[in-house]
């Protein structure tokens, strides 16, 4: 049994916690089952909801700018640390996975509303607080509720089959602060540099963000005759990105980003001669005019939608047995529990009661029916039909979410969303809503969908990080719903007043790639329109062939989706993750120069952020250094692949001087 005196609490976690156990072995979590520890306090939740709103803000507004939106697991647990070094409070560790938990539920949200309503703005089309404000929050609760019965056969049964990178790290940066010391140190640092070094950029604009190989001049001459050209982002928060995704997935990514640029672009470019007419459906230029940007935009991208949506159905068809599993077991609990509740007793196994839970979903349907009633298509039966897309779309699609969680520790949100919108889209035109109230409606729709997804998948890491450490499920779940409302709320008006200060289209707009696609896709569709199906199509073959040869279909078809700068700093930051943690024989070494490296890459995704926000908020109030002239020069870009070399150097260095047991 354990007392926690304060040798025990720098014992890390127990060795079986990410190998598969033995028959009839348990894992005890650090914090002991059998005891009684401080968890929801007024102090945990209080800044837990601070959080919420902050990063929530933080979020949007860089989801809005590149389209990723960061995990704010990471980020929250670093502060909250910081937090109860600060204040001093002993044993801070139940209340620190309260904060983090809360907190969280900033970046899913954001993921949820960011890559579908904007695309109300790009469409021209009115949104309103209140509908951006209830598809956030109906949506989130949904999420919620579904993954509950999913909670023990992802962070239980499947003890050590899944890597959960994020959960991982997120587990990693609570228990090194519980030790305290060195690593919140250097966590700080490394946020500030990487923070900096963005704020520059956004701000001041000395270098540019991008470079392109367009600056010399047989890259020039490449990009217009062969249509080749490479690009790379040169953030900070980006290469930390790609050190924690790791080179494998980085590499998949990239794959399918270069397979698109390099190869189905310059084939495409072989046949502009010969071509009269432009081809594709809403394409209005000939392929020989087109540049490589707009090439991807038109061929590239809906391939990835295809791939994206197959990889989704794949998952699900592979899931099928968990799905009735968990099913099976929530009715099972829901009518036989009157003698066998003591042996479930133990707090770190109690999850709110399946009566709670049933009565919660048809709470939530009811609210979401008179929302799209009241709030959206003002008519019976397409309400009807819209609830039904959203229950059976989220619940098919919620094991799907968990599942790439715990695998890659990155949600293919956008891919599953622009599925139900094309779904929906179809429906609904066959229901006879179409034209502009059509695409209001399904994009909404789709805003509902998109969160359940987005929170089903963070909301697992949560309970996996408690699973880990030994908190209470039950007290997780409870408090979840109050960090939705408050992100659900900050978002609203984030995605509001960013769109009065930027715009979504036009010169210097937030890119929304996410809603750009979405728009793009259901713009067709609802004014009668053919979509790219073709296209789609070829994106479906192409996941079937990659999961017959073993590999992540859903990584490849995301390369394809997501612009090629965004992807090859990933690639970098996978790579320099493989450098630090190969180079020693010592295996410790290796681990510890790795785990180093995964506290500076929080930071700069930290950092990163941060700043970002700060930078939004200085433009808002019209404070902007940036002279485009220059940042768009070629200059600027040789400057800025000069300053992405440092930054990667410094992550590189930094990590290798890692040693193991550092106290």
């Amino acid at each position: 049994m354990s007392h926690h005196t304060e040798n025990e609490k720098i014992m890390g976690l127990p060795e079986n916690a990410y190998r598969e156990l033995n028959p009839g072995e348990e894992y005890q979590p650090i914090m002991s089952p059998l005891k009684i520890v401080p968890e929801v306090s007024t102090y945990s939740v209080a800044w837990g909801l601070i959080m919420a709103v902050v990063f929530s803000a933080a979020a949007a507004y860089l989801g809005l700018k590149i389209g990723q939106v960061f995990e704010a697991a990471i980020p929250i647990a670093i502060i909250a640390i910081g937090l109860s070094t600060v204040t001093k409070r002993k044993n801070a560790l139940g209340e620190n996975i309260i904060i983090q938990s809360i907190g969280a539920s900033s970046g899913v949200i954001v993921a949820g509303a960011i890559f579908t309503l904007p695309a109300l703005y790009i469409l021209n089309l009115e949104a309103h607080f209140y509908q951006v404000f209830l598809s956030s929050l109906l949506g989130g609760f949904l999420g919620i509720l579904f993954l509950i019965p999913f909670r023990k056969f992802f962070v239980h049964d499947m003890h050590g089959k899944y890597p959960f990178p994020e959960a991982t790290a997120t587990t990693e940066v609570l228990v090194s602060g519980e030790k305290g010391g060195k690593q919140a140190k250097l966590l700080l640092v490394s946020g500030l540099v990487g923070g900096v070094y963005d704020f520059i950029i956004a701000t001041f604009g000395w270098w540019s963000e991008v470079f392109t190989t367009r600056v010399i001049p047989i890259g020039e001459q490449l990009a217009d005759k062969a249509k080749m050209v490479f690009q790379i982002n040169v953030g900070a928060a980006i290469v930390g990105l790609g050190y924690i995704v790791g080179l494998k997935f980085a590499a998949i990514i990239c794959a399918g980003s270069f397979v698109g640029w390099f190869v189905l672009i310059p084939f495409l470019n072989f046949f502009a001669e010969g071509m009269t007419s432009p081809v594709g459906s809403n394409v209005l230029t000939l392929i020989g005019d087109m540049t490589p940007e707009e090439m991807f935009t038109h061929y590239i991208r809906p391939i990835g939608i295809g791939g994206i949506a197959m990889a989704g159905v794949i998952g699900i068809i592979r899931s099928w047995r968990i799905i009735k599993n968990a099913v099976g077991l929530a009715v099972s609990e829901t009518v036989g529990r009157k003698g066998g509740a003591s042996k479930e007793e133990l707090r770190t196994r109690r999850d709110l009661p399946m009566k709670i839970i049933g009565f919660g979903l048809l709470a939530t349907t009811i609210l979401i029916f008179i929302f799209f009633q009241f709030g959206v298509v003002h008519n019976l039966t397409h309400a009807l039909i819209a609830i039904g897309i959203v229950m059976v779309i989220s619940f098919l699609f919620t094991t799907v979410a968990a599942n790439a969680i715990a695998i890659v520790g990155t949600n293919p949100v956008s891919g599953m969303t622009l599925m139900t919108l094309i779904l929906t889209s179809l429906v609904m035109a066959s229901a006879g809503l179409s034209g502009e109230s059509g695409m209001v409606a399904a994009l909404i729709i789709g805003g509902v969908v998109c969160t359940a997804l987005a929170m089903a998948g963070g909301f697992i890491t949560d309970l996996k990080i408690g699973y880990w450490l030994g908190a209470s499920p039950y007290k997780q779940q409870s408090w979840k719903f109050l960090g939705t409302l408050v992100s659900a709320a900050t978002v609203g008006g984030v995605i509001i007043i960013l769109n009065k200060t930027y715009g979504f289209t036009g010169e210097g707009a937030m890119v929304a790639p996410q809603a750009n696609a979405m728009a793009a896709v259901i713009e067709p569709m609802m004014s009668g329109q053919p979509a790219p199906w073709l296209l789609y199509i070829a994106g479906a073959m192409l996941s079937l062939i990659l999961t017959s040869i073993n590999v992540s279909a859903l990584a490849f078809a995301l390369g394809m989706f997501i612009p090629l700068h965004l992807n090859t700093p990933l690639l970098v930051g996978g790579i320099i993750a493989h450098i630090v943690s190969t180079r020693s024989k010592d295996a410790a070494v290796n681990k510890s120069r790795r785990e180093r490296g995964t506290l500076i890459a929080s930071g700069f995704i930290a950092g990163g952020a941060l700043m970002g926000v700060i930078s939004a908020v200085l433009k808002f109030g019209g404070i902007n250094f940036v002279n485009p002239e220059w940042a768009d020069s070629n200059p600027a870009q040789i400057l800025g692949l000069g300053m992405f070399l440092v930054i990667c150097g410094y992550l590189v260095w930094e990590s290798l001087r890692g040693k193991p047991e550092e106290e």
